[in-house]
């Protein structure tokens, strides 16, 4: 992690410019084609739900915009985000939030993401609370949708992305996914997501 420079970031006007409005948050939904990330996980008997985080996350830590962070009015840039993710508890139909670092390859982070999610009794662990580092995921798998919207939290400095996806359903030969992504317009523009979403298909369709 380090300290942006902010009189000298190529950004100041424009987060000085979105630092005015009372919520910053923008959110972007699409559909993405996981044809070949379904076929994928399947093949190797792994959760789909983990291979999307996946995906996801190792796409993300490639652009460095997306692992910027405001922290007490300053700007810092993290070396790699985690995934914090929803998991529903079979016992109890109620959701606990796992957070563990990512992999070098989709199958060790899946089985890893299992074990974590299985052996972690509890809700909400108190270290997420004090973390920045982090991308959230949650999952609707009974409903694909053209529009979501997250809990608002009123602090203009929440950089944390919201990425969430729900059923994937058929459109001829492919299968496609309503995907979900809310950032911090202070310090992401549609081009950034843009770019992150041409990335993250790229990535599925050559897995």
């Amino acid at each position: 992690m380090k300290y942006i420079d902010f009189d000298t970031w190529e950004r100041k006007e424009h987060y000085q410019f979105f630092s005015n409005v009372d919520y910053p948050q923008f959110n972007i939904c699409m559909n993405l084609d996981i044809t070949n990330l379904l076929s994928f996980v399947k093949g190797k008997e792994i959760s789909f739900y983990y291979g999307m985080i996946y995906a996801s996350t190792v796409v993300m830590n490639e652009f460095e915009d997306f692992r910027c962070k405001i922290r007490d009015g300053k700007i810092i840039l993290h070396d790699v985000l985690k995934p914090s993710f929803t998991d529903i508890s079979p016992e109890d139909n109620l959701f606990k939030i796992v957070t563990l670092d990512i992999e070098d390859d989709i199958i060790t982070f899946s089985n890893n993401a299992k074990k974590r999610s299985e052996e972690q009794k509890e809700y909400f662990p108190k270290t997420n609370e004090v973390r920045d580092d982090l991308i959230y995921y949650s999952c609707i798998p009974w409903i694909s949708f053209t529009h979501i919207s997250n809990e608002i939290i009123m602090n203009k400095e929440d950089s944390i992305p919201k990425i969430s996806w729900g059923k994937y359903f058929k459109d001829g030969d492919k299968v496609l996914l309503s995907y979900s992504i809310q950032v911090n317009h202070m310090l992401l523009d549609g081009v950034h997501v843009g770019k992150f979403i041409e990335r993250l298909q790229d990535f599925i369709n050559s897995i």
